[in-house]
């Protein structure tokens, strides 16, 4: 006589009797249809989604769009145009005793060239050369060797040199203040 744990084992689970009894009518499409179903649903949706993405982070990367530029990008040509531009002028060479606290007599020897947007602002530089080379000579006066040392100095002395130029040659601009020679002694 069988157990009737045997009996279950022979027969299977419920699922796989209802298959074979669906086999047997020759009804086995409504299994199918669910995968067909299931992978069409996961088509449908899954795939549009990626597609999405995909185009949402090449329009973000900038593969869309053509002739659109960084703004970083337009700013370097803008410069760069800009630069194409530039007139320098050549300040006379000045030589001014500097400020000490000891008795020692230091001296400065400065050859500057100013950096200009265009050709139009030489003839106001030249106007107010005078003005110019007083208001350097007034601050190199007061310069101690201390405050020329290292490129933190340099860069100081070039800020204020910058500031006083454009207050003196206004309404010409200048841009910036190259130094061509600079000698301490």
């Amino acid at each position: 006589m069988a157990k009737p744990d045997d009996e279950v084992k022979d027969q299977g689970s419920g699922e796989d009797v209802a298959a074979k009894e669906n086999e047997d009518d020759g009804e086995a499409k409504p299994k199918s249809k669910k995968r067909r179903g299931k992978k069409l649903l996961i088509l449908g949706i899954v795939l549009p989604v990626l597609l999405l993405g995909a185009g949402g982070g090449a329009y973000f990367m900038g593969l869309f769009g053509g002739e659109k530029e960084n703004p970083a990008e337009a700013k370097k040509k803008k410069k760069a145009e800009e630069r194409k531009k530039v007139v320098y002028y050549e300040l006379p060479e000045m030589l001014v005793n500097l400020n000490a606290a000891d008795n020692r007599t230091h001296y400065l020897k400065i050859s500057v060239s100013l950096e200009l947007a265009d050709k139009e602002q030489i003839a106001t530089i030249q106007a107010m050369l005078p003005r110019i080379i007083d208001n350097f000579q007034v601050y190199l006066r007061e310069l101690r060797v201390e405050d020329l040392r290292g490129s933190a100095g340099l860069y100081r002395l070039r800020e204020e040199l910058l500031t006083r130029v454009n207050k003196a040659a206004a309404p010409a601009r200048i841009t910036d203040v190259l130094f061509k020679e600079m000698l301490v002694q």
